[in-house]
């Protein structure tokens, strides 16, 4: 589809929402305050697609999740490739940097490392996603955007909820949280969890075991904010996370085989010999100091966050084949500091800025990462490779609001970034070396963004932008030898260029935009198979593209029923992308649906009876078949979900169903010459819950 299209298509797509929702007495849009340009601004003077989810929305939809949160968002979807692997406008998450194209923020603590990408939803005031490249202001792995979770602010009432649910597989979860102060006006306190376990609904035939697909998920985290002066604040947030995952939602095949020969069916009834478990353990720290002057604020936030990972799994993903007895293992930990000390004034009628420092510094370690190979009963040993890789990151940073008139204003901003690696890395044959790979890697990269946005009246504001996306290099931590170039890959960039408009008329509110995005050095997960062994590495495709359209709304047609959706169409391309002796110049970007559409209907009785219901459909979407140099397609899908509550007194209690028609469809897809593996979506679920506010 090309840049015309798609401008006729976003035209129509308001001509329509005007046509159906009519030309009544224009009122001023909700005024919703947000801090993508981290300063608190109405979200009609930010010239960027931006969706805003208040905490109230959380719950009224059941969004308990980072996932459940990037299903709402237009372009923007996820599968579970070794963790969360998400992808935004055909921007996918890299393989040997573990991270993801989309940044989450809570409390100023960043994460984007897609093994352990997660954050609990208790206490948030609203979550704001920022949609196109972030890092003027956001930094390195921002490409694709940023999820920024802001949660409640402290008050000298003590509030708080707990919560309870049941459901299909015997899933279970707690939920809590109290904000209360200690000292009035002075010291207020929070702590808040999330306690969440399923048995899963894979059972392994092989063990017998109808759990074998389990989930075991907790998270606890608490704050101190202290206001030290009218102008001084800090607020302390300790934050741990422990995740177990057993099992698999899918199987595998041994040996090359075709994409349609795979059933959820079976995939229920699975066996593997194996035990299959993943264990994350996330723990994370950081102090927010605050100064608010007059006419400036300064702000200092520091952070740490360690992270772990234990891993086990079976190699083929089922039983009874040649590789019984095989299995892959992972045991791997990341710990990173980072300072950032920002600088903003305080301006509300004229030109408004902020400016900055960045600091990081990360160890990610690779203690055991490899395979024990077993073939037709015969052990041909371990193969096991030990890594550390060093990281530092040094970044200045700017962005100015400048009014040009009372109704045009201009953004630029800019961010300088240095960044240095280091890798060690020994890989070992059982007990021997075979291999030892040492290099050392810097890059130099300026991030700059323009953009204007023209004020038409109180209730239309369109806008145009131009902004860069980086996302940095690094080394292959499956180093098939000991040359520098076969183990290191280049940055990925970007350059999105986004045209939009938000408004409102009458009760119906909506923004639109339309983008195109051109990609350089895209990271390429490759499959290289020698002998029993596969070699997974990144390397860099030379171009592609993303063109497309997004449009979201939310409209009142009574005070008791409220209708929001959210539309998203994408065509990706390949410009030039050769490995080895194939060529897939022409192909569309693996794991990028053709579209993503939502519709949301709710109704709410003045008595507390309450009813919604939610549809999500997919387009069809590409996956990397390595084994055959293809790309088959899975078609797309609709999920239908329902809630249904009472609400009296300070209690919630609501039963609710998710993919009620029982759609079968499949997330993940992986094939080379030793085995073919695919995930699938999970079934019908049926669920009840309580809340008791207080």
């Amino acid at each position: 589809m090309k840049i015309k299209e798609l401008m006729i298509l976003s035209v129509l797509s308001l001509a329509t929402a005007t046509t159906l929702y009519g030309e009544g007495s224009a009122q001023e849009m909700d005024n919703i305050t947000v801090t993508a340009n981290k300063v608190e601004e109405n979200i009609q003077d930010v010239p960027q697609s931006i969706t805003v989810i208040s905490g109230e929305i959380l719950e009224e939809r059941g969004i308990k999740t980072i996932v459940d949160v990037i299903n709402e968002i237009p372009n923007m979807t996820s599968i579970p490739d070794r963790g969360v692997k998400v992808n935004f406008r055909g921007l996918n998450a890299s393989l040997f940097t573990e991270n993801n194209p989309i940044v989450v923020y809570v409390d100023g603590i960043p994460t984007s490392f897609k093994r352990a990408f997660t954050a609990s939803l208790e206490n948030v005031e609203r979550i704001e996603v920022l949609r196109g490249p972030q890092g003027t202001l956001y930094g390195k792995d921002a490409i694709g955007g940023v999820i920024n979770i802001i949660t409640k602010k402290p008050t000298n009432e003590t509030s708080g909820n707990i919560g309870f649910e049941y459901g299909s597989d015997n899933y279970k979860r707690t939920t809590f949280n109290i904000n209360t102060p200690i000292i009035d006006n002075k010291l207020f306190f929070n702590l808040n969890g999330e306690i969440t376990s399923t048995d899963g609904w894979i059972n392994n035939k092989y063990k017998n075991d109808k759990k074998a697909a389990k989930e075991d998920d907790k998270s606890f985290g608490t704050s101190l904010y202290y206001k030290v002066t009218d102008n001084l604040s800090t607020k302390l947030v300790l934050k741990k996370e422990k995740i177990k995952n057993y099992g698999f939602k899918g199987y595998g095949i041994v040996g090359s085989t075709n994409f349609g020969e795979f059933k959820r069916n079976n995939a229920e009834n699975t066996s593997f010999e194996e035990p299959m478990l993943e264990k994350n353990d996330i723990d994370s720290q950081s102090i927010d100091i605050k100064y608010e002057a007059d006419n400036y604020i300064l702000d200092a936030v520091t952070v740490h966050r360690k992270t772990s990972l234990k891993g086990n799994y079976d190699a083929d993903f089922t039983n009874g084949t040649i590789l019984d007895g095989s299995n892959l293992f992972n045991d791997a930990s990341s710990d990173t500091y980072s300072q950032e000390l920002r600088l903003s004034n305080k301006e509300t009628d004229g030109i408004r800025w902020v400016a900055g420092l960045y600091l990081d510094k990360e160890e990610k370690n690779k203690d055991a990462y490899g395979s024990e190979t077993v073939m037709g009963g015969v052990n041909f040993g371990k193969t096991n490779t030990v890594s550390s890789i060093d990281s530092t990151t040094q970044a200045v940073f700017g962005q100015a609001m400048i009014p040009l008139n009372k109704q045009l204003k201009l953004t630029l901003g800019g961010r300088y970034q240095k960044i240095k690696r280091e890798i060690d890395l020994n890989g070992f044959s059982n007990t021997t070396k075979n291999n030892e790979y040492n290099d050392k890697r810097s890059w130099n990269v300026f991030i700059p963004k323009v953009a204007l946005d023209y004020k038409i009246n109180e209730n239309f504001s369109p806008y145009v932008s131009v902004s860069k996306g980086y996302m940095p290099g690094g080394f292959n931590v499956l180093a098939r030898n000991s040359k520098k170039e076969d183990n290191r890959f280049e940055p990925e960039r970007s350059t999105n260029y986004e045209i939009g408009i938000k408004g409102s008329v009458g009760d119906f509110m909506f923004t639109a935009a339309i983008f195109r995005m051109d990609i350089k050095d895209i990271h390429i997960n490759r499959q290289e198979t020698v002998g029993a062994t596969t070699n997974y590495y990144t390397d860099n495709a030379d171009k592609a593209h993303s063109e497309g359209i997004e449009f979201d709304f939310r409209y009142f047609p009574t005070d008791r029923i409220e209708v929001s959706g959210a539309l998203g169409f994408i065509k990706t391309k390949y410009d030039s992308y050769v490995a080895g002796d194939n060529d897939f110049s022409g192909k569309e970007i693996e794991t990028t649906p053709s579209h993503t559409a939502n519709l949301s209907v709710a109704y709410y009785h003045p008595n507390g009876f309450y009813a919604r219901t939610d549809v999500r459909n997919q387009g069809s979407m590409s996956f990397y078949d390595d084994a055959h140099k293809t790309f088959p397609k899975e078609d797309g899908y609709t999920l239908v979900d329902v809630k249904v509550g009472y609400k009296f007194s300070d209690w919630d209690i609501y039963v609710y169903g998710k993919n009620l028609t029982d759609e079968k469809y499949i997330n993940t897809y992986e094939a080379n010459s030793l085995f073919t593996m695919a995930t699938f979506g999970d079934p019908r679920f049926f669920g009840i819950g309580a809340r008791y506010r207080f």
